[in-house]
């Protein structure tokens, strides 16, 4: 079994901390290590790290050397640009299919989740290669701890083996009441955008359901052969369709399945996300390093100052050496309004 990290990303959501030169993925969110190191290091006692791919966007490549220094050179896949995760899991696999036989299992995983069960992990990748193998599009479904408003869900149907089983749908975000419904009927799981397949299922998937996208792949393929897989492909990958995997190919397929999972996961999506993973105090507030809360509640403080806080509740209080976001947790989400204000205003200089 191989696996693939996706590591592409720009984190828009973790602003002011994520920037363009230092996205969440490279950033040390939880613990002494990046993101990216800590997923690795997750996969290493079952996949050895020679068999360990990262994709990512070229402007991104020396992050990834400097974060992995011990990852040879051929395990990274340069994306030109984010093109969404079907162009980006499709350019792979057509890499990897160069380098491994068809019948190969791989994992897929972004690089900036945390999971706490490292040995349940490893386990439900072991369940995971098993229907892989037997030509299944494996999707990992977080079992729901809440009603989520903040994630996709998945409806599973029938037991088809044990601890796998049939996918009947997908479900974009919904609102409370609506999670509420799938967290009491036991059917539903949180979308965890972890998948896993063999590089010939998904390489067939892509000819089936997508072949616009595959005739690219097919572009990008001859001119690897021809030049080198090095070669500028950044005219045929900019043709690409901006979707992601779930909607090209999942929705759609017929040989889907889920594997039911509780990982203590996240997708640190958010800094409400990170502030539900941190210790706070009896009030529920969370410092990241010292301060104090007079009649405050439920707020988390990301700054190297010590932070005082009078008469407020559920606020993420962010603070970088150029930039201080202040915001209520249940609008945490909303952070990329940020980003794209200052795109339009173009001031590189807090991007």
């Amino acid at each position: 079994m191989i696996a693939l990290i996706m590591a592409g990303g720009f984190g828009t959501r973790f602003w002011p901390s994520s920037r363009a030169d230092l996205p969440k993925q490279f950033l040390k969110v939880v613990g002494d290590k990046s993101m990216l190191q800590l997923t690795v290091e997750r996969l290493e006692p079952l996949i050895p790290l020679q068999k360990i791919y990262i994709v990512t966007a070229a402007s991104q490549v020396p992050l990834v050397k400097e974060h992995l220094p011990l990852l040879p050179r051929q395990n990274i896949i340069i994306e030109p640009f984010g093109m969404n995760t079907a162009p980006c899991i499709g350019l792979s696999a057509g890499y990897l299919k160069r380098l491994y036989p068809t019948e190969t299992a791989m994992i897929v995983l972004p690089a900036d989740h945390v999971i706490k069960d490292t040995a349940a992990f490893l386990s439900s990748l072991k369940e995971a290669e098993r229907a892989a193998l037997e030509g299944n599009l494996v999707t990992f479904g977080i079992i729901p701890e809440y009603p989520a408003t903040g994630y996709g869900y998945i409806e599973a149907g029938e037991e088809l083996q044990e601890g796998v089983r049939k996918v009947l749908r997908f479900k974009e975000k919904p609102d409370y009441d609506t999670a509420l419904g799938f967290l009491s009927s036991g059917n539903f799981f949180w979308n965890s955008g972890m998948f896993a397949w063999q590089i010939g299922t998904i390489c067939s998937a892509f000819k089936d359901l997508m072949p616009d996208l595959d005739q690219l792949l097919e572009q990008i393929g001859a001119k690897w052969e021809s030049e080198g897989s090095a070669a500028n492909i950044d005219d045929i990958y900019a043709q690409m369709p901006r979707v992601p995997i779930d909607i090209g190919i999942l929705e759609a397929a017929t040989n889907r399945v889920l594997i039911p999972v509780q990982l203590g996961w996240s997708d640190v999506g958010s800094w409400k996300a990170l502030a539900d993973l941190s210790v706070s105090d009896a009030e529920g507030n969370s410092f990241m390093q010292s301060g104090i809360a007079f009649a405050s509640s439920d707020n988390y403080v990301y700054s190297n100052k010590f932070t005082a806080l009078i008469g407020v509740d559920k606020l993420c209080v962010i603070e970088t050496p150029d930039a201080i976001l202040v915001c209520t947790k249940d609008r945490a989400e909303e952070v990329k309004k940020v980003v794209d204000y200052l795109k339009a205003k173009g001031d590189s200089t807090l991007l």
